[in-house]
């Protein structure tokens, strides 16, 4: 008996379901809703604000300074969804900016260290899964995913392999130019919940440092971005080498990475 035309073959079936086991119209589906849930409180919390969205729109960041906290953190969140690889926008800056004195988003340094550091990771991380679907996604194009076969990314994923977690994480509390991590947590298939975990612990350090730094001294936000910068050439040259060397990797294979 002939198959029915409506049932569709085994092979067409296998097709449906990406061989990774991840959605990621799901994960963007997920984020848009994230980011419409957010974008919908701020305008509630602004419509009770007393505040016009003119006044907003006409002085954004005076206005932005003299809003409820929640409000400043939900923008602060917000804006650092989108910091991602494929939209390099900076994070330093917001960061300090958000942790002075004046824009006071908690009562002390701790809470202000507490507050922004929290934002800031969740925001960081959301960010960070999207270059991971992202990712995903682009290797499924057979040519795209040629790259695993080279000799570059096995040298590369022998290396990741030894401490995924503590790799991801340390390169989410250096600021460095170039996140190599990243992409090969991606092409490794490295899980999402430990992904987004190492994501999350080393922005939140990240993050709490430059708060810290910013309220406790009340350096406003350009002196923690010099510190940041002088954080990322420190890391470069003493630490990620130190840490290669603890996780038994040669120098060639430092250079093929």
């Amino acid at each position: 008996m002939d198959e029915p035309l409506n049932q569709p073959t085994e092979p067409a079936a296998a097709k449906a379901i990406p061989a990774d086991g991840i959605s990621v119209s799901g994960w963007f589906s997920f984020y848009g809703g994230c980011v419409g849930a957010a974008l919908a409180c701020v305008a509630v919390m602004v419509s009770t604000d007393g505040v016009s969205f003119q006044t907003w729109l006409e002085q954004f960041l005076p206005t932005l300074t003299a809003a409820a906290p929640a409000i400043k953190l939900l923008c602060l969140g917000l804006y650092l969804t989108f910091c991602c690889t494929f939209l390099p926008l900076p994070t330093g800056w917001i960061i300090a900016a958000v942790a002075t004195r004046e824009v006071a988003v908690g009562g002390g340094l701790w809470t202000t260290v507490m507050f922004v550091a929290m934002a800031g990771a969740i925001g960081s991380t959301i960010a960070n899964l999207n270059d991971y679907h992202i990712m995903t996604w682009m290797l499924r194009n057979d040519r795209i995913g040629q790259v695993r076969q080279t000799q570059t990314y096995k040298a590369a994923i022998r290396w990741f392999r030894k401490s995924p977690f503590m790799l991801v994480m340390v390169f989410n509390i250096i600021p460095i130019p170039v996140d190599v991590v990243r992409p090969l947590a991606a092409t490794h298939r490295y899980p999402r919940m430990p992904f987004a975990a190492a994501n999350f612990l080393g922005r939140g350090i990240r993050y709490g440092l430059i708060a810290y730094v910013t309220y406790r001294w009340n350096l406003g936000w350009i002196a923690p971005a010099g510190l940041l910068a002088l954080a990322g050439v420190l890391g470069s040259i003493r630490v990620i080498p130190a840490i290669l060397t603890r996780l038994g990797v040669s120098r060639r294979e430092r250079i093929k990475i």
